[in-house]
């Protein structure tokens, strides 16, 4: 689940990231099994894992991508909020400009999708009241995190500002955690579960009832008051849906936070799918478990081959591309993280990735620290940024961007919580929580 960036970002400081972060609070370290850090002032830069060739990969996979679906070159759908995005179009493989004119056949895909979806806006629907989960033999106060009861978070100013490095111990309680999530996620992305005419409340039930069989606490419920176990969002949904009785539909392109609390800590990652985006006749059979049998990063059933029509066809070929890179941007920020690498490389691959497909990534909501705390320091920023901090061995955080097909400029609606882009262009998002080794990354969330 991401952190918002208001207020987060005044907390966060240059660091170097070429020296070790400085050790402030060495005659005060706590008795638990992990170490406060706090960060550094000294700017620098990192070369490791650069952009530019990251950015010919995922050019190379747009372009194979594009070339296997006969998707003509259409530019980017861009705007003059989007620093840097017009001089991007220089090195781009697209040399014309967008179209006015929503009506002629010559705008490109990529206009046209965005004239579809503002054409059939989600809205709001029917929500049932928000489940509660009441103390018993079985949910003893420690399945509890603290704000289950009353929705507020315990004020911990310094979990804004430092940054935890794990030992064994902790760590091994992070992989326990992350792993019921990971099972949990692949439980109700299951092609048999996300059907046309689901409806996502119905799955936050399912997600509900098998996060309490796994003797875990859903930890978006009454998280800030969010009112369910699981954030859905749908089509131009950014982040932070909530699931209503709105059904599915077709080509739909939507995104499952799925994040638990487990022995006193978080589990947190995310994955979207393509509703009825499936091979016809296909049984996906014991993939609809929560067990552990899997352990794929993540599975792709057979792709849909017949299509109502082509506006069909062209709907969910391009909602395709976006989940590709979404997933890759993860992806590519994952790759990014390694002993001595800086926190700045995760946002600068995640950014070539979108400049390669012609997508934007969001600002406003990053990934973040994970542990007690379900949003903690260090915050991790999707796009190019300078808040430079060395990766040291122990630090846990997620890497979840949000992959726009239009502007990434968003906002929220009234209910404080469903984000949704201004231009309606559609979203996808992945998700790892990842954990900084003495040799390179561990992904927690991988099966």
């Amino acid at each position: 689940m991401s952190t918002m960036a208001a207020a987060i970002a005044r907390k966060f400081v240059t660091v170097s990231c070429k020296r070790r972060i400085q050790l402030l609070l060495s005659q005060q370290l706590p008795s638990s099994s992990y170490q406060l850090r706090r960060k550094s002032s000294i700017p620098s830069s990192s070369s490791l894992n650069p952009a530019d060739e990251v950015y010919e990969r995922a050019s190379h996979a747009a372009s194979t991508f594009d070339t296997q679906y006969n998707l003509d070159a259409s530019p980017p759908i861009y705007n003059n909020n989007n620093h840097g995005f017009e001089s991007l179009l220089k090195k781009l493989p697209f040399t014309t400009t967008p179209s006015t004119d929503s009506n002629s056949s010559q705008i490109g895909w990529r206009k046209r999708q965005l004239n579809r979806t503002n054409a059939h806006p989600i809205q709001p629907h029917s929500k049932s009241p928000r489940t509660s989960i009441h103390p018993s033999s079985q949910h003893p106060p420690s399945f509890f995190p603290p704000y289950a009861h009353n929705g507020s978070i315990p004020q911990n100013s310094s979990s804004l500002d430092t940054v935890l490095l794990h030992d064994e111990t902790s760590i091994e309680r992070m992989r326990d955690a992350a792993q019921i999530a990971r099972r949990l996620l692949n439980y109700i992305c299951s092609p048999s579960i996300v059907t046309v005419g689901t409806t996502t409340e119905q799955i936050n039930k399912l997600l509900h009832n098998a996060a309490l069989k796994q003797n875990a606490y859903p930890s978006p419920l009454n998280y800030m008051g969010f009112p369910k176990s699981v954030c859905s969002s749908i089509n131009e949904v950014v982040c932070h849906g909530i699931p209503d009785e709105r059904p599915l539909e077709l080509g739909d392109v939507v995104s499952f936070d799925v994040s638990c609390y487990v022995g006193g800590v978080h589990g947190d990652n995310c994955a979207t799918v393509i509703v009825g985006d499936l091979e016809e006749g296909y049984d996906d059979g014991n993939n609809v478990s929560t067990s552990s049998n899997d352990t794929r990063d993540w599975f792709i059933p057979p792709y849909k081959t017949n299509f109502a029509s082509e506006e069909e066809q062209e709907r969910i070929i391009t909602a395709r591309r976006l989940v590709q890179a979404a997933l890759e941007a993860r992806d590519e920020g994952v790759a990014a993280c390694k002993p001595g690498a800086c926190l700045t490389d995760i946002g600068a691959a995640i950014h070539a990735v979108s400049d390669a497909y012609g997508y934007d990534t969001v600002r406003h909501y990053r990934g973040h620290g994970i542990f007690e705390e379900f949003h903690r320091a260090p915050f991790v920023k999707h796009f190019r940024n300078d808040d430079r901090m060395e990766l040291l061995p122990g630090m846990i955080f997620t890497i979840e961007p949000m992959i726009t097909e239009g502007s990434a400029d968003c906002f929220e609606w009234n209910d404080n919580w469903t984000v949704v882009t201004r231009d309606g262009g559609r979203c996808a998002q992945f998700e790892h929580t990842v954990l900084v080794t003495e040799d390179g990354v561990e992904i927690l969330t991988l099966p």
